[in-house]
């Protein structure tokens, strides 16, 4: 299985209300030397969670104690810039398995499906409701359910669909990459194969 097998997720969530979040922000191109996904969590946002001496900043939402959960809330066009796909390991390795925002880029959308990692695409207006209910209750819940291409603020019941392709749906909730993926249809392969 090359990731967790995703149905529904309920969880606090972490918001970054940051607009233009580009791949070097959320991992700077001096940690790309690892091949392997694991071990890149411990430098998402690096520049921006640590000072120079190492040392964590208060004020960035990662340190702040009363942020947790699985949820990343984020401002429009996240994830812009260059194509790594390390982007979205780390944030993956970090924990998170849904990112929100009202756009991202292509690429980066793309790399988180095949990472495991749920990219939501909600409306201005709901996006701007989100962080409301943040700032309002650091500890208030979202349910994010695949099955139904919905994500929900448990404490007022408002709901948007988003939308995903069938494939990739497919894949996230079977916990599928792509190799995963032809390996499962590898009988209905050969049977092709056969007949041809």
């Amino acid at each position: 299985m090359a990731y967790d097998k995703f149905s529904k997720i309920t969880s606090p969530a972490v918001p970054l209300p940051v607009e233009n979040v580009d791949t070097d922000q959320i991992i700077p191109a001096r940690f790309l030397k690892a091949v392997e996904r694991k071990g890149f969590g411990d430098n998402l946002f690096r520049d921006w969670r640590y000072n120079k001496d190492g040392s964590p900043k208060a004020d960035f939402p990662l340190n702040n104690s009363k942020y947790s959960g699985k949820i990343l809330v984020a401002g429009k066009n996240f994830g812009s810039g260059s194509s790594r796909e390390h982007a979205t390991w780390a944030i993956y390795d970090y924990g998170f398995r849904v990112v929100v925002s009202s756009f991202y880029a292509d690429i980066f959308k793309n790399n988180a499906l095949n990472t495991g990692l749920l990219p939501v695409v909600v409306s201005p207006e709901f996006l701007q409701k989100i962080f409301d209910a943040i700032e309002k209750n650091p500890d208030a819940e979202f349910e994010t359910d695949l099955k139904k291409q919905t994500f929900t603020i448990l404490e007022t019941g408002d709901s948007e669909e988003f939308e995903i392709n069938p494939y990739k749906k497919h894949c996230l909730r079977n916990g599928l990459d792509d190799i995963d993926y032809l390996v499962e249809m590898k009988e209905e392969i050969a049977a092709f194969e056969a007949a041809s």
